[in-house]
């Protein structure tokens, strides 16, 4: 599938998440952070790199780039997610934003989407980044469900169009409020490979019927 790595894109997470009424998964959940702070990883940068800039008011700043810039080669999307230490299985599926500048999500709780216009797991730079939803009122409990019981240390495996298998482990988790979400850095086309896992957390806003949080997983690649 055609990849528009040049998308002029604006990207809020404020739908990444649940739909409608939330499920029972929210009793009794666990800690909401493993490993080092999010913000901590992202800002890790090799030598020499510079330092990542602060997103202004949490929407990352849009990058222009010229429209004679030369092809790049394709590299095989991923189609399947699986963290084997939390049950997670699921089919992957491309996609872009919607017309409010929002990440979309499949529909189906029980797949997963990746972003489309960033790196894909063959890529030498950049994040990876995969989000679904946390659950439904008429689906029951998404894919992404348990993400928030990942720890540290866990493998997660990517399996993409082509056949091949990428591993990657889990560095951090933590659950942060979606105006907070460091989207510029999380999005990146550039810096290390790394996998950005997310979906919906906190406290479900009945007014909004919405969750309140995101769940943000980081994953490095296994040499």
């Amino acid at each position: 599938m055609a990849r528009l790595r040049g998308a002029h894109v604006v990207l809020v997470l404020g739908l990444v998440g649940g739909l409608g009424a939330p499920a029972a998964w929210a009793v009794g959940r666990p800690a909401d952070a493993a490993g080092p702070a999010v913000a901590e990883v992202l800002a890790a940068a090799p030598p020499g790199a510079p330092a990542p800039r602060a997103p202004a008011d949490w929407v990352p700043e849009v990058t222009l780039r010229s429209a004679m810039a030369p092809p790049v080669p394709e590299v095989p999307a991923p189609a399947r997610l699986v963290v084997p230490s939390i049950g997670v299985d699921a089919p992957v599926d491309p996609v872009g934003v919607s017309g409010t500048g929002a990440m979309r999500i499949p529909a189906d709780v029980d797949r997963v989407g990746w972003y489309e216009h960033g790196p894909a797991p063959g890529d030498g730079a950049g994040s990876v980044v995969l989000a679904g939803h946390v659950d439904s009122r008429t689906q029951g409990l998404g894919a992404m469900a348990a993400l928030r019981t990942a720890e540290v240390g866990a493998e997660v495996r990517v399996l993409d169009e082509a056949g091949t298998v990428s591993r990657w482990r889990v560095v951090a988790r933590e659950t942060l409020h979606k105006q907070q979400l460091p989207t510029a850095e999380l999005f990146t086309r550039s810096g290390p490979r790394r996998l950005v896992l997310l979906t919906c957390g906190g406290p479900f806003d009945e007014e909004l019927r919405s969750y309140r949080d995101n769940v943000v997983v980081l994953a490095e690649p296994v040499p």
